[in-house]
């Protein structure tokens, strides 16, 4: 790099940051709603990686769970505005929780819409594909973040 400070652009970096603190919030909120905790059921309580919770927790208390950790994420990126480390975790915590829902598409159904096939998304796929964009955005928070951390550091 030819400037002086490490990571992205400083509007950069803050519109990522804030448009993925509204996410988080939006989102995790979302799953303290029944017509939410619904949604999520039909596709997370099949999955192998969530599935124990329902029998334990039901249906809300496992979309709970679930919100609780993006509320959690979107509070650690605001933070991260005025704190390196916390960027990092709430990055990296956003980079995890976006692999884990692109992960369901290993076994979702109607990823692809049925009679079409790829490249025609069904209706699993349409809900599913943003997050491939999410996990791009907080991928590049994490890594200017960290670049930031590493300048500061010396190292």
């Amino acid at each position: 790099m030819t400037n002086a400070r490490a990571g992205l652009d400083p509007l950069a970096e803050n519109l990522l940051r804030w448009t993925l603190v509204l996410v988080f919030l939006l989102f995790g909120t979302a799953k303290f709603a029944a017509y939410e905790a619904h949604g999520v059921a039909g596709i997370a309580s099949n999955y192998w990686l969530f599935g124990w919770m329902y029998p334990l927790i039901g249906e809300r208390g496992a979309s709970a769970v679930i919100g609780t950790i993006e509320l959690a994420t979107g509070a650690l990126l605001a933070i991260g505005a005025r704190s390196l480390l916390a960027s990092v975790a709430g990055a990296a915590m956003g980079c995890c929780t976006y692999l884990l829902t692109l992960s369901f598409t290993l076994e979702a159904p109607k990823l692809f819409e049925e009679g079409y096939g790829f490249p025609f998304l069904g209706s699993t796929g349409q809900f599913l594909i943003k997050d491939a964009v999410l996990l791009a955005a907080c991928a590049t928070l994490l890594l200017s973040t960290r670049a930031r951390l590493a300048a500061v550091r010396g190292g």
